[in-house]
């Protein structure tokens, strides 16, 4: 049987504290999802209807991940409850590690392959000596952060340990629901591993892999059905998002956001219905 994964934030407040979040008013009660622009490469920060704050990745650079995030948390408050990395390659990884440096990290969660390369190996010294929950999941596990659930569909097996040259393909999938909202978090996968997941029909989908023709199949596209589409990418020479999956995408009549054009994307759902914020 799967396990499932909760956890919880209890912040102890100061009197002045209070008076001052008091004196802003308070917070709505919205989920909130924020696919930052750090160029060529994935980074996502969720704050949930509870203040729970989730980071996906962090994006090619040891400083711009740190800035965004910078930007959307009080300054007082220095702990992230939950870090995910879908999968251990550079342009989801190397912001990670100032994020270490500056936050407090409640739980990690990952997949445990090894790559065999550098970055890799650096993640795991980090994770270790941080004082954090460490978790390594695949498909059927799901985590619970009060009225977020997280389902795992991806990788199929656990990877713990595993050593694999290509990681992509064991990317972490998430399917993120809230109410009758729905996110995938489709990290940098293939259409080899898009026709073998299932329960895929959400609101808003993450394009794996920045676009890459080998990605976002027509099937894959007609499975998700998405309202909105979100595309991670920057200045790049691959060639990405290429015009075979910007003309699937425009053919199903999806909205198409790219971080390269609109800058920060900021998706904001009562649970119902969405707003979109970008900065350009």
């Amino acid at each position: 049987m799967k396990n499932t994964t909760f956890f919880s934030l209890i912040i102890l407040f100061l009197l002045d504290l209070i008076a001052f979040s008091f004196f802003l008013g308070a917070r709505p009660h919205n989920l909130e999802v924020s696919f930052f622009d750090v160029s060529q490469g994935d980074c996502i920060f969720i704050k949930t209807p509870e203040n729970h704050q989730i980071l996906i990745d962090a994006g090619p650079s040891n400083a711009t991940a740190l800035e965004k995030i910078y930007s959307q948390m009080p300054w007082w408050d220095k702990t992230i409850d939950l870090v995910v990395l879908t999968h251990p390659e550079s342009d989801h990884i190397r912001g990670m590690f100032n994020i270490f440096d500056n936050y407090q990290i409640e739980n990690v969660i990952w997949t445990g392959v090894d790559n065999k390369k550098e970055l890799r190996e650096d993640w795991v010294r980090t994770i270790y000596n941080e004082d954090a929950k460490r978790f390594t999941l695949n498909k059927g596990d799901k985590i619970v952060a009060s009225d977020i659930v997280f389902e795992v569909l991806n990788p199929e097996n656990n990877l713990k340990d595993k050593e694999l040259k290509d990681v992509n393909d064991t990317s972490l999938v998430l399917k993120m629901i809230y109410n009758d909202s729905s996110f995938l978090f489709a990290g940098d996968i293939s259409s080899k591993i898009e026709k073998i997941l299932n329960d895929v029909d959400v609101d808003v989908l993450k394009i794996p892999h920045h676009g890459s023709k080998y990605s976002t199949s027509q099937e894959f596209v007609e499975k998700t059905s998405p309202l909105i589409a979100v595309i991670q990418v920057g200045k790049n020479s691959y060639g990405h998002p290429t015009e075979e999956v910007l003309t699937r995408l425009g053919n199903s009549g999806i909205k198409v956001l790219r971080n390269d054009i609109n800058g920060d994307i900021k998706i904001i759902s009562d649970g119902k219905n969405y707003k979109i914020i970008t900065n350009k």
